[in-house]
C-alpha cells in the first residue's frame, strides 16, 4: 500500500523559499510519476510539478518554472519541492501524488494519480 506523507509547509514572506518533502513508502517507484499539485478554497487542484523517478525527468507548471524545483532522493524515497520567489498567489495547500503509470506517459491530470498524501499548508504573506 502506498504512502505518501508531506512536510515543510509553512508561513513565509514574499520573496523567501520553502521546501516541501513527501516521503514515499509501500512501493518500488521507479516507473511511478511523483507530482506536486496545489489547491485553493474553490478552486480545483491544480498541477504545480513533476518528476519521473526513474528517469528524473521534471515537468513544471508554466506559473512556477524557473522559481519551483521537483527532486527525488533515492535512497531516502522522498520527492522534495524547492520553492523559492515566493509570491501570495502560490498560497494554498500542497498535495504529493502519485502515478503508477508515469513512465509510460507523463500527465499533469490530477485523476490520473491513484496516491495522494495529507496535504501541508503554504501561506504566503506579501
Amino acid at each position: 500500500q502506498v504512502q505518501l506523507v508531506e512536510s515543510g509547509g509553512g508561513l513565509v514572506q514574499a520573496g523567501g523559499s520553502l521546501r516541501l518533502s513527501c516521503a514515499a513508502s509501500g512501493r518500488t517507484f521507479s516507473t511511478y510519476a511523483m507530482g506536486w499539485f496545489r489547491q485553493t478554497p474553490g478552486k480545483d487542484r491544480e498541477f504545480v510539478a513533476g518528476i519521473i523517478w526513474g528517469l528524473g525527468r521534471t515537468y513544471y507548471a508554466d506559473s512556477v518554472k524557473g522559481r519551483f524545483t521537483i527532486s527525488r532522493d533515492n535512497p531516502k524515497n522522498t520527492v522534495y519541492l524547492q520553492m523559492n520567489s515566493l509570491k501570495p498567489e502560490d498560497t494554498a495547500v500542497y498535495y504529493c501524488a502519485a502515478d503508477s503509470t508515469g513512465l509510460v506517459r507523463f500527465t499533469t491530470t490530477p485523476s490520473s494519480y491513484e496516491n495522494w498524501g495529507q496535504g501541508t499548508q503554504v501561506t504566503v504573506s506579501s
